[in-house]
This record gives C-alpha cells, sequence and structure tokens, in this order.
C-alpha cells in the first residue's frame, strides 16, 4: 500500500508518496520575478494549475497509482477558524480528482501538520506521536511556538511563542532582496554568509519574538557593511532569539523534546546555535524542510490505518 500527499504552498507545488519501500516526491517552487519578495496569490494559484498536472504525469513514471491506499492534500495552512489561502484551492482540486478517480478516500490537513508529520516521519522521531511536544514552525510566513499533540489524525496545536511582527523567514527574504539575491533567499543567504558576522538587536520576552528592529539596523548596515558579515549577522539574530525563546519555553512547560520544522529550520547557522539547547532537538532531514507533500502523505497513511 501506498499514500498519496499534495501540498500547494505559497511557494512550492509538490506531490509525494510514502510506503513501507520508501518515499518518492516531485516538487516545483514556484518562479518569483528577480528583485520581488513574494507572489500575488493569484499568481501563484496559476503557477500550481500548471504545475500539478506535470507533476502528477513526472511521479506515475516510478509510483504505481493502482497501489495508492488514500490520498492526503493540505487544504488550508494552519488549524485555526478562518486559516484561508486560495493557493491550497489547487491542490485540493486535484486531490479530489484523483481520489475520485481511483476511488480511494481522501483526507484533509492543514499545511502546518504536513510540515510536523515531515519532521517526525522523516526525522524518525516517531515516539513523539505518544506524548505532548515543543514544535517549532520556521518558514517564509510563520515563526510559531507551538504545544503539540497527536490526536490520531492530525495535530492539537496551542500558540505559546513566536513573533509579535514579522516571522524569521520575513527577515530573511527581505535582506536576502535588498542583498540582491532571489526569492526565497534562505540558501543563498547561508552560502554568503561570513565567518563573523554584524551585531543586530535581539528583542525577546519569554516565548515571544520581535524582528522588527533587526530589519531596521539591517537595512541601515547594508550601505555600509560587507553582504558576507550582514548576512551572517541576519541568521545569528534569528539563532539569539529563537534560542531565548526555546530555552524559556522547555523551562515554562518542562518539554524534553522540541520538533524544529519549516524551511528556514534546514539552515545549519541557526540549527548550530540551537544546538546548546538542554533538550532533545528534533530537526527534520533538510531535503524535507522545506514545503513538501511528504508529512500530508504520511498523514493520510495514519487517517487510514487509524479509520479516521
Amino acid at each position: 500500500m501506498t499514500w498519496l500527499g499534495i501540498d500547494t504552498s505559497n511557494y512550492t507545488t509538490s506531490l509525494a508518496v510514502v510506503s513501507e519501500d520508501g518515499i518518492i516526491q516531485r516538487r516545483r517552487i514556484l518562479t518569483v520575478p528577480d528583485g520581488a519578495r513574494g507572489l500575488r496569490q493569484s499568481n501563484a494559484l496559476f503557477e500550481h494549475i500548471k504545475n500539478l498536472p506535470q507533476l502528477w504525469e513526472e511521479l506515475l513514471l516510478e509510483a504505481d497509482p493502482c497501489k495508492i491506499s488514500a490520498v492526503g492534500v493540505s487544504d488550508r495552512p494552519r488549524n485555526v477558524e478562518g486559516s484561508y489561502m486560495p493557493v491550497f484551492l489547487a491542490g485540493e482540486m486535484a486531490a479530489k480528482m484523483i481520489s475520485g478517480a481511483l476511488q480511494k478516500p481522501l483526507y484533509r490537513f492543514s499545511h502546518q501538520d504536513g510540515h510536523i508529520m515531515a519532521g517526525i516521519y522523516t526525522g524518525g522521531f516517531s515516539d513523539l506521536l505518544q506524548k505532548r511536544f515543543i514544535s517549532v514552525h520556521l518558514s517564509g510566513g510563520t515563526t510559531e511556538i507551538l504545544l503539540t499533540k497527536f490526536n490520531g489524525r492530525s495535530f492539537d496545536n496551542d500558540i505559546i511563542g513566536g513573533t509579535k511582527d514579522i516571522s524569521a523567514g520575513q527577515l530573511i527574504d527581505r535582506i536576502g532582496v535588498k542583498l540582491g539575491l532571489s526569492f526565497p533567499c534562505g540558501k543563498a543567504l547561508e552560502e554568503m554568509a561570513a565567518d563573523k558576522g554584524e551585531r543586530l538587536p535581539v528583542n525577546v520576552e519569554g516565548t515571544y519574538m520581535n524582528f522588527s528592529g533587526a530589519e531596521t539596523k539591517a537595512y541601515q548596515l547594508s550601505e555600509s557593511v560587507s553582504p558576507q558579515s550582514l548576512a551572517r549577522g541576519v541568521l545569528e539574530a534569528v539563532g539569539h532569539s529563537l534560542y531565548k525563546a526555546l530555552e524559556y519555553a522547555a523551562a515554562e512547560y518542562k518539554a524534553d523534546d522540541i520538533l524544529i520544522v519549516g524551511g528556514v529550520a534546514s539552515n545549519k547557522i541557526i540549527r548550530g546555535m540551537l544546538g546548546r539547547l538542554d533538550v532533545r532537538l528534533c530537526f527534520t532531514e533538510p531535503q524535507y524542510s522545506t514545503d513538501n507533500a511528504v508529512g500530508i502523505a504520511a498523514l493520510a497513511e495514519k487517517g487510514y490505518l487509524n479509520g479516521n
């Protein structure tokens, strides 16, 4: 048996099947014009609609559709009332058509749940499904610290921290674009970073962070310091902020495990800084940190096997 997952996030079209034989996935990052800091939802939705048939054909070169037992899809950003983005309509439409054609059940999940499950599934952290733990969602538009518990089908997530202004990913992307990098900028900014970075403001109160001060200072410094040292400074500001917030969260909620997911979580500089925390850090495998359908497919497996 295999399980199909579909995820159409703001910047990646992704299809994946998971089975006891492993993972097969096909992904395509959406095209963002040079100098732009993102895409309009209408443009992103159009790109997903173009990408999905092509990726489905590519997936079928390795995956047998007759073995698919269930289909999973992300149809909303998070598990909160009113959470909605038009881009997820593309994936939901494709999932309905495929599940209907195959006459297999369809399961709907949030994009955030897909990230969390991708971390658990690919990292070998299945024990987290049996306990309460802290999860951290670090992506282009989200920086949230969550108290997480698997409910047999998806995750119950209570927000216990995060950013009060811009996300860590927005800070990285905005300064990256200012330095002439293509959006999204995380990987290129990491490759650019020097061994020593500029000092940027770190503003943390308990489990909540603010990055607008670091953004303002980085813009000011961009005219007078090297791009390499500024790149390092931006990533270190994110790392320092997360370290302080997570140190507080682990003590406040008596947590032994912290799962860190999302595209920003693949950054080696930030990972290294968080490694000093006195807890078990569960990082998503780097190739599955960025938006992908693997976690959605794994959740569809759980839903199917648990009869939910």
